[in-house]
């Protein structure tokens, strides 16, 4: 009787050398789509040799066929309906880059698994969405939904958790997921440039969207988040349950003081046990200059597991981009050409646990707070006042006067608005919320305060 792996892979027969062939059909060729084409065709004797499979391109499906790719598509059946692809019966593997949690790139899925087919793809808003029905789909029929590329781009963050992460419990895991996001405030510590600036040199250079909502509010970063997080703790994904801050509310005062303090900005996304729960959260984070997090600048990702044998792993690598996020997806295929069938996220569904959520108000941890307050006597204290009554310590207490108000007006006779700076010790978000609230009703603050949270190592 025909093995599974035999069935799905090479229904029609053997390649001339003797080896298994697996066809791939490919849904989407923009810069991903492409780059995937050229590697398999330049790795083609390389990836034979290390998988005993035969890797070929036999479908491709896009928006526009006359389009220049640089790729030669003459030797691929075109199909002019992605779900179609999906369904024939000349692909064993289909390769889903379209993109998006909804439409096609569901159709697609849904019709490759319900048809028997292994799927790779390199989707996180899908997955965020719906990754719990389509493992179970995946599982059931015995087939592979990879998604290297899902998460940090061509940094194998995936297989580093599922694989060689193996015999360690993992207490949290953390990182910079969103390029865009670490280029703007890169550049903003750097040169000292607003967030609006950047932004514009962002989009400028294509790091950014014309719409960057979805980057730069953190929601990017939450899809991908909401996935290791299930992979970690072997929950169910609840990219609902994550807490999304973004950075559009940085200035650039934030970096010049947390430069000062000793630390640096980025936006984190943080999967953390605790006793209440999993705690899942995304917003703009100071981490220590000295930690190895916060030398990643640029558009490069990282991600950092925290594990009871390894203690800590810092993966760095290219978040985006063609080449690296076709990396990820050609170690999927090769896996799948291996026969490598594995529960999607890291065990069967039906094993996986309910999310328990913990909302950000129970975190606990140090934490940054600008408050821009009217320059009157007893100001401070009556900061700290407020503090005190939530049990809240502070570590430090900052109040300067911008370089321009200080030259302008040496004696401090026009009473314009003064930025303070509190660094607290640990304390609950609920309680930095409450005191906030009311130093706030006691009409100290002229604008809407700024908080940012503090990892320590």
């Amino acid at each position: 009787m025909m093995s599974l792996l035999d069935r799905i892979l090479s229904p029609r027969g053997s390649s001339r050398d003797g080896a298994r062939t697996l066809r791939l059909g490919i849904a989407g060729l923009g810069t991903v789509g492409a780059s995937v084409v050229r590697m398999i065709e330049r790795r083609a004797e390389a990836l034979s040799a290390a998988t005993g499979a035969t890797i070929r391109v036999t479908a491709v499906s896009a928006r526009d066929a006359k389009r220049d790719r640089g790729i030669d598509l003459s030797g691929f059946t075109w199909f002019d309906d992605p779900v179609a692809l999906a369904r024939s019966a000349e692909v064993d593997c289909v390769v889903e880059l379209v993109g998006g949690s909804e439409g096609a790139a569901k159709e697609i899925v849904e019709a490759a698994l319900a048809a028997g087919k292994h799927v790779v793809t390199a989707n996180k808003a899908l997955l965020a969405h719906h990754g719990n029905a389509l493992a179970k789909m995946a599982e059931t029929r015995g087939v592979t939904l990879a998604y290297e590329a899902s998460v940090a781009g061509g940094i194998p963050v995936i297989k580093a958790i599922r694989e060689g992460l193996a015999g360690n419990a993992v207490s949290r895991v953390y990182g910079i997921m969103n390029g865009t996001c670490n280029y703007i405030l890169s550049r903003m510590e750097a040169e000292g440039l607003t967030f609006e600036a950047c932004l514009k040199d962002a989009q400028a250079l294509g790091y950014a969207e014309a719409d960057p909502t979805f980057d730069v509010e953190g929601f990017d970063t939450a899809h991908k988040l909401a996935i290791l997080t299930s992979l970690v703790f072997g929950v169910e994904i609840d990219v609902e349950g994550v807490s999304v801050e973004g950075i559009s509310a940085i200035q650039p005062l934030d970096l010049t003081m947390a430069d000062e303090l000793g630390y640096r900005i980025k936006l984190l996304g943080v999967a953390q046990a605790t006793e209440a729960g999993i705690e899942q959260r995304v917003h703009p984070t100071m981490v220590p200059k000295a930690s190895a997090i916060a030398q990643v600048m640029g558009v490069t990702n990282a991600v950092t597991i925290d594990a009871d044998a390894i203690k800590e792993l810092t993966l760095i690598g290219p978040g985006a981009g063609g080449d690296a996020t076709a990396s990820a997806v050609v170690a999927d295929i090769a896996d799948v050409a291996a026969g490598l069938v594995r529960p999607t996220f890291g065990k069967p569904v039906t094993q996986l646990a309910a999310s328990r959520r913990v909302e950000m108000q129970r975190h606990e941890g140090g934490y940054y707070v600008r408050l821009t307050v009217h320059d009157r006597t007893g100001v401070a204290a009556g900061v700290a006042t407020r503090m005190a009554e939530r049990e809240i310590s502070i570590e430090s207490i900052v109040q300067r006067r911008s370089a321009k108000a200080a030259s302008s007006d040496p004696h401090g006779l026009s009473r314009q608005p003064v930025p303070l700076v509190l660094i607290t010790y640990a304390a609950t978000e609920g309680n930095i919320r409450a005191a906030l609230d009311a130093i706030a009703a006691d009409g100290l603050l002229a604008e809407a305060p700024q908080l940012i949270r503090i990892e320590r190592e």
